[in-house]
């Protein structure tokens, strides 16, 4: 049996207002086009990078994990990796932690968990635009959060997501949705299994839809029920929306 390439999780951070999103495209700026190129030039060779899923243009990473392999000697000094991983990284993605693992290690099939956040405000704030969603009117989120319990579960969740995307199965295990507020702004968290694409933002879009009086608490349940996108809200902008957390059993 032939010897197995090492494997490395690599863990970043990034502001991806710059960027279409994270995967690799024709004619158009990604964060994983920027990191390949990176990781090309310190360990001088073309790498195959996997991510633990896809964020939309203008959507925010506050940690994502990428699998790569490689037997590049500078791999085995992991400090001295990620500083000269950074000083090659635009200002506007950070390398955060590199992590031996299994040769058959996968960053998007072995993660069991992910969370995200939407950020809304409503007052004017220059330091926020781009970061989080200005709303005009305050919604009710004690109503917004009775009905985000109805999101709970293992469930079908077509009527939230992006139309002909490429996967084997719509439902995914929802553990967490709720409204919490942090200050002055509003922030929504959702944990589960695995997401579907523009998932979060259609919930959220249906969410403030009930907050501002708009549709009652039931909603959700109807449009779940109905496995229609055009009968979930509008989606909100991508620039509340943050990648927080990716969990592994084999990663602390």
């Amino acid at each position: 049996m032939e010897d197995q390439i090492p494997r490395y999780f690599l863990e970043i951070a990034y502001n991806g207002t710059a960027y279409h999103g994270w995967q690799a495209q024709e004619n158009a700026i990604s964060v994983q086009q920027k990191l390949n190129e990176a990781l090309a030039i310190l360990i001088r060779d073309d790498l195959e990078t996997v991510g633990a899923g896809r964020t939309d243009t203008g959507v925010h990473a506050k940690q994502l994990y990428v699998h790569f392999s490689s037997t590049a000697k500078l791999l085995e000094q992991p400090e001295k990796f990620i500083h000269s991983l950074n000083a090659l990284l635009p200002f506007d993605i950070a390398a955060k932690r590199l992590i031996a693992v299994s040769p058959d290690a996968h960053a998007r099939f072995d993660a069991i968990q992910r969370s995200y956040e939407y950020h809304v405000h409503f007052q004017k704030d220059p330091f926020l635009h781009l970061f989080s969603w200005q709303l005009r009117d305050k919604p009710d989120v004690e109503k917004m959060n009775i009905a985000a319990r109805d999101l709970l579960g293992k469930q079908d969740f077509s009527c939230f997501s992006k139309s002909n995307t490429q996967v084997f199965t719509n439902i995914c295990d929802i553990q967490r949705a709720e409204w919490k507020w942090e200050g002055e702004k509003l922030v929504f968290h959702i944990t589960a299994d695995r997401f579907l694409r523009n998932m979060v933002r259609a919930i959220v879009g249906t969410l403030i839809e009930i907050g501002l009086g708009k549709k009652n608490i039931e909603h959700i349940k109807e449009v779940i029920k109905s496995m229609d996108r055009s009968k979930a809200g509008t989606s909100v902008p991508a620039c509340g929306l943050y990648l927080t957390e990716v969990i592994y059993p084999y990663i602390d």
